[in-house]
């Protein structure tokens, strides 16, 4: 059997658990990427967040990975080129395919970006939690990271 796996089943309880934690963590997750960040849309911060995680890529993949048609990532793509966030050079293995990747500014503008989510939440939770609460979240977070690192 692997890791994830036992000889009996989960209980109701962490079914339900597991199930209502993947669904909150997607829907936080929407929301935290909703959040106006400096003028870019929804579509131009998923692309620079996905050149951070994974990387240099092209507009044909960065199109397949967002779900959308290669005319509009290359929209995209030149908005983000014009405001100087990502550089583009050429394919040293298919002289007609460029390769994009975050430029300096991307890089910052990116942790920025994450930074300002993360004190959203912050914010968010302060203004909606009492100091119990919180205390509560953060117990249950200690419970959840050891699970993660088991």
């Amino acid at each position: 059997m692997t890791e994830a796996s036992s000889d009996r089943a989960p209980t109701p309880a962490a079914s339900a658990a597991a199930r209502d934690l993947a669904v909150l963590f997607r829907r936080l997750r929407a929301r935290m990427r909703q959040l106006p960040m400096g003028g870019l849309t929804p579509s131009q911060t998923s692309v620079l967040l996905r050149l951070d995680k994974d990387g240099a890529s092209s507009n044909t993949l960065l199109a397949l990975a967002e779900g959308v048609r290669s005319q509009s990532m290359t929209a995209t793509l030149n908005t983000l080129e014009q405001r100087g966030l990502i550089e583009r050079s050429p394919d040293p293995e298919d002289g007609r395919r460029q390769i994009i990747t975050l430029s300096e500014a991307g890089l910052a503008r990116v942790s920025h970006d994450r930074q300002g989510r993360r004190d959203w939440l912050a914010q968010s939770m302060d203004e909606r939690f009492t100091a119990d609460q919180l205390a509560t979240i953060n117990e249950a977070l200690a419970l959840l990271g050891e699970l993660a690192d088991r």
